[in-house]
This record gives structure tokens, C-alpha cells and sequence, in this order.
């Protein structure tokens, strides 16, 4: 039985698109499907993504009773997994007791580095810029009670080059983000990942990541894949 997956986001939703994407190309050799999509933004384009896929599309309240609105959703859907892309709300500390180690975030740097809160979005590629430093990249962590510190599951490096800004980074990590993600999220899924299998980060494919440039989507997800484990 595939696991049921609920993905958070609070802006558009071009992560939880490429999961939808993703899933689908794997068809039946898929591990779970995304059953509701939850945001605290009742405008966020990730609701429209999951209703032209027929998903459950639900808002989570803002007033201090949120945290009983989101565990009622996901027990109503009955929700083995929980994913989380774009979705600036801390979860509340039930949830993440009650769903520890079914709990996961894509964030657009390499944790621990440019992680914490107010750590989002152009926030995150603008720290990593103002420091200087020569890569940045793609961390798929589990979620604990404080922002970005949940154990590593996996890295993927992609490099700051000279004359980037905020727009061109970001959409570089991007790029990467909608590969590694899915995939993460699948072998979770399928119960190939575990807390305890990552007792130590893993940064994977640090060389074929900087030849990214020159290669097409598919030739990444592909080595992508292989650093994976698939």
C-alpha cells in the first residue's frame, strides 16, 4: 500500500509540482501519493496546483488554534507523511512529535549555513551571496521543532559563480531542488530512508553537481539518481 502524503506550502507551489511530475512518471513503481495540499495562504498557487489534480486543497488557519486545524486535516486524510515546500509557518510541536521521523523540508542552501528563522526564499541566496561563498545547493532535512536544524538526509552542491544575483541563484538551486526532492520523498515513501540511516549528512555527487551547467535535466536526475542509491 502506497504511503499518503501531505505537502505544506504557502507560495506556489513549483516544488510540489514537480512531485506531482515526478509521481507520475513512476506510475506504479511510485511509493505514496499526495492526498491533501495545506496552506496558511488561502491565495497560494500550490491550492490550485493539488484541485487541477483532484487533491484535497485545505487552508490552515492563522489564529492560535492552528495547530489543532492542521492535526484534524491530517488525520482526516489520513496522512502517513508529511512533506514541506515553501511553507513558512513553524509546524506546531504536536504534529512534529506525533509524525517524527514522517516529517520532511526541502530548504535552498547547505544546512546547517543559511538556515534558522527568516531564513527563506531571497533571504536564504541573499546571505549566501553577502558571504562570499563559492557554493551553495539543496538540503532535504528531517523536521524537529526548531527551523532547519532536523537531522540531514540529503545534499546536492550547486556552485555560486561570479556575477550572480539573487534571481540567477535561486533559480540555479531551483533547479535542483525539483530533482532531489521527489526522490527523496519517494525512497521515504517506500521506506528506504530513515532517521537512523542518516546518522551523519550526506552531500552527494559534489563533482557531477558543478557540471550541471552543461547538462540537461535529465543526465542530473540521473546522476541524481545513482548518488541516491535507485
Amino acid at each position: 500500500m502506497r504511503a499518503r502524503i501531505a505537502v505544506l506550502a504557502s507560495g506556489s507551489g513549483t516544488n510540489l509540482q514537480a512531485i506531482f511530475d515526478h509521481f507520475a512518471r513512476l506510475a506504479e513503481r511510485r511509493s505514496g501519493d499526495v492526498v491533501l495540499v495545506a496552506s496558511d495562504r488561502p491565495s497560494a498557487g500550490a491550492l490550485e496546483r493539488a484541485r487541477q489534480r483532484n487533491v484535497a486543497a485545505a487552508t490552515v488557519g492563522t489564529r492560535p488554534a492552528e495547530g489543532s486545524t492542521l492535526r484534524e486535516l491530517l488525520e482526516t486524510h489520513r496522512v502517513d507523511i508529511i512533506a514541506l515546500a515553501g511553507y513558512l509557518k513553524l509546524v506546531p510541536e504536536d504534529v512534529v512529535r506525533e509524525y517524527e521521523r514522517r516529517i520532511v523540508n526541502i530548504h535552498p542552501a547547505l544546512l546547517p549555513a543559511f538556515g534558522g528563522p527568516g531564513m527563506y526564499g531571497h533571504h536564504v541566496h541573499q546571505a549566501v551571496l553577502d558571504a562570499g561563498v563559492s557554493v551553495s545547493g539543496a538540503t532535504v532535512h528531517f523536521v524537529d521543532e526548531r527551523y532547519d536544524r532536523g537531522r540531514i538526509i540529503s545534499q546536492w552542491p550547486v556552485p555560486v559563480l561570479a556575477g550572480d544575483d539573487v534571481t540567477s541563484l535561486a533559480a540555479r538551486v531551483l533547479r535542483v531542488e525539483h530533482l532531489l526532492y521527489p526522490r527523496v520523498l519517494d525512497q521515504l515513501a517506500g521506506g528506504r530512508i530513515t532517521l537512523s540511516s542518516c546518522a551523519f549528512s550526506s552531500s552527494a555527487g559534489e563533482q557531477a553537481a558543478f557540471l550541471m551547467g552543461s547538462r540537461d535535466d535529465a543526465c542530473l536526475a540521473e546522476t541524481i539518481d545513482l548518488a541516491l542509491g535507485r
